[in-house]
């Protein structure tokens, strides 16, 4: 499972999603996520989900290897499909006991889940597509202009790349500890959903050492770099703006504007 996980994870391959600014790929990924709300019918989520299945076509980045990161979270999909089905009041459909089933909650956890899922695909796609230093150009110059009210935009678009190009880094260390520790006895795969957890507690201690000592070492790399925040620092690439950048631009507008009149008409 740890493997499996795939948000944070860069994919290096030419296409024409990879060679888009990664502000286009920003904003695409923004305006996917908000157009997922704009309804709640199946015909909403079959387009956002066909949009979505054209970009990762265009990415070249395997599908399957796009899809098994929803092992990773398949328990938090589960967890709120049923909050929502025994949570959500409306018309019953089934009662056994002090549990009742209503059709507003069927139709909410289904809502809930189809959202998670393309979201979370939709996600991966930025930070498969995009290299951490792209992405945190890119985040700089977007939060540029708040820099007039005293926002440090570097400063967070640091720390939000360091925090996605960490995740890849700790579920490798995860997985280290893991054969290290079953390689001593250790039993990480069966018994239930309660004893795989408990199992799971002794990892945390060393992968915490290990995020704390790497997190040190990185700064250590960073100020032998005479690293000083963005104030006078310069780019061996700059950000522009190219002819594709237009064009996604442009359909992305259609995209969510199409998504917008038919969630209102539905």
């Amino acid at each position: 499972m740890i493997r499996d996980i795939t948000i944070g994870q860069y994919y290096p391959i030419e296409s024409r999603i990879h060679g888009l600014d990664p502000r286009t790929k920003l904003a695409m990924t923004f305006g996917f996520i908000i157009s997922l709300f704009f309804g709640t019918k199946l015909l909403v989520y079959l387009i956002a989900a066909t949009f979505l299945a054209i970009v990762i076509k265009i990415s070249k980045v395997p599908f399957k290897y796009m899809v098994k990161g929803l092992k990773s979270i398949m328990i938090l999909i589960i967890f709120t499909v049923v909050i929502n089905i025994f949570m959500t009041q409306g018309d019953p459909i089934f009662t056994w006991r002090f549990l009742t089933i209503t059709r507003e909650g069927v139709i909410l956890a289904f809502s809930m889940a189809i959202r998670l899922i393309l979201l979370i695909i939709g996600s991966s796609i930025l930070t498969l597509t995009t290299s951490p230093i792209d992405l945190t150009d890119a985040i700089e110059r977007l939060l540029k202009p708040f820099e007039k009210i005293h926002v440090p935009a570097h400063e967070i678009a640091m720390m939000m790349t360091i925090a996605l190009r960490f995740i890849p880094i700790l579920l490798e260390e995860t997985d280290k500890i893991m054969k290290a520790q079953m390689a001593r006895g250790a039993d990480f795969e069966t018994g239930g959903l309660i004893k795989k957890a408990k199992s799971l507690v002794p990892l945390l201690v060393p992968l915490f050492i290990s995020a704390f000592r790497r997190a040190d070492e990185l700064a250590l790399a960073m100020e032998a770099r005479c690293y000083r925040g963005g104030k006078g620092r310069t780019r061996m690439k700059t950000l522009a703006y190219k002819k594709q950048d237009f064009i996604a631009y442009i359909l992305i507008a259609f995209y969510i504007i199409g998504m917008l009149g038919l969630g209102f008409f539905l």
